[in-house]
């Protein structure tokens, strides 16, 4: 009995109230918006970069003037391949679920496509009206491929 005593004694004392221990882990809110949140901001950056820069070295024409065809097919393009890779970066942070992420980015996409488009409807000096619809059209696949190739570990 002695000994069991000695041995508690070696012990150190403990309070009943204890600190609260530093945690790594960002809040759930965080975890969920944050990886969509900053898909679509890169998404957004990365587009008007690339649209200022085609504007810049003279590829698109000054702004406020028409432009052809073609090179709305050319912002199609470049515009479809920053939206992968947007939701693949949405996808690849996400700590659970990366399509579920990329495919609720695509959503968004989707959302402000048609805004776009019926804006568009409403001023059909903006430009055709394919190209605003293609961009509704693209928006979920788009998001499919990012999550798919994001998603991957």
């Amino acid at each position: 009995m002695q000994s069991v005593v000695l041995a508690n004694m070696a012990q150190p004392e403990t309070s009943a109230v204890t600190a609260p221990q530093p945690t790594s882990e960002r809040p759930k809110f965080v975890r969920r918006i944050g990886p969509g949140a900053l898909g679509l901001v890169a998404i957004f950056v990365l587009s008007s970069a690339c649209d200022g820069l085609m504007h810049a070295v003279g590829v698109f024409p000054a702004m406020g003037k028409p432009m052809s065809a073609g090179l709305f097919a050319l912002a199609l393009s470049y515009r479809s391949l920053i939206s992968v890779f947007g939701c693949a970066l949405a996808a690849r942070l996400s700590v659970t679920r990366p399509m579920r992420t990329a495919l609720l980015l695509g959503g968004v996409g989707v959302l402000l496509s048609l805004v776009g488009l019926a804006v568009s409807l409403s001023k059909p000096e903006l430009g055709p009206i394919w190209y605003p619809a293609a961009l509704v059209a693209v928006a979920l696949p788009c998001a499919w491929l990012g999550g798919k190739l994001g998603g991957q570990r």
